[in-house]
This record gives structure tokens, sequence and C-alpha cells, in this order.
């Protein structure tokens, strides 16, 4: 069964991650995650930490690790600007174990020097790297 394709670009501020031609993609909105198909109405979105996937033309899933940023759909065409993107076998498991580690540790003994809010933060960073790449 053929299904129509369109172009996407992920990108972050230090390189293109991909560009090419997809059947989908399913983005972690900041209201709530969603999914884009080939013909999708012009749209516009904010994406938080989450998983990106990608279905290839040959049907084959990709999925990246998003810390945030927008995607923009339009003329058949979407791009991602993000902050950091990782493809799952990009990602350094033991580099996330250990920010999950110091995360974890921050948040069990705060100090009057810790902030919270980014040990929470960067505890949900890390946990969804190692999600996104198969870790349990």
């Amino acid at each position: 069964m053929y299904e129509k394709s369109f172009t996407i670009e992920i990108i972050t501020p230090g390189r293109v991650v991909f560009s090419g031609q997809v059947t989908s993609v399913s983005a972690p909105g900041v209201e709530g995650g969603f999914q884009i198909l080939a013909s999708h109405a012009p749209f516009m979105s904010a994406i938080g930490v989450g998983r990106l996937t990608t279905k290839g033309t040959d049907g084959a899933d990709t999925r990246y690790a998003t810390t945030g940023g927008f995607l923009e759909v339009k003329d058949n065409r979407v791009v991602v600007l993000a902050e950091a993107v990782e493809r799952s076998d990009e990602i350094d498991v033991r580099r996330a174990e250990a920010a999950r580690e110091r995360a974890t540790d921050r948040l069990r003994t705060p100090t009057k020097d810790i902030d919270i809010e980014r040990a929470r933060a960067a505890l949900l960073r890390a946990l969804n790297r190692l999600q996104v790449a198969g870790q349990p």
C-alpha cells in the first residue's frame, strides 16, 4: 500500500539532525502528543521533553529524544527547531545514566545551593534519553 510522504527537517542550533521524506511524525507537544501525516493543515506547536518519532517511506520508525522547541507544518513540509535532539542510536547511555543519578541525588538531598526545578528538569531529560535509547 502506498502512503503519501512529506519532507521533514529536524534542526538544532548546532546541526541538521535529519532531512528527508517520511510518511508520519509523532511529536511531544507541550499540551499533549500529536501526529502529522501528509497533506496536514498548516500548524505550529511548541514541543517539550519527549520522544519524536518519524516513519520513513520504507516503514521503519526512527526515534529521537528532544528537549523542547517548535514544530511547524506548512505546504507538506515539517520543520522541527529544537534545543537538542538525539537519534536513539546516538544516545550515550552511560552519560544519561550519570545525569539521572546526579539529578536524583540532588533531589534526594537538597541544599540551599540546589535549584530544585533545574534538578527536576535534568532528571526528566535524562529519563527521556534513557527511554528513547530503550533502557529501563
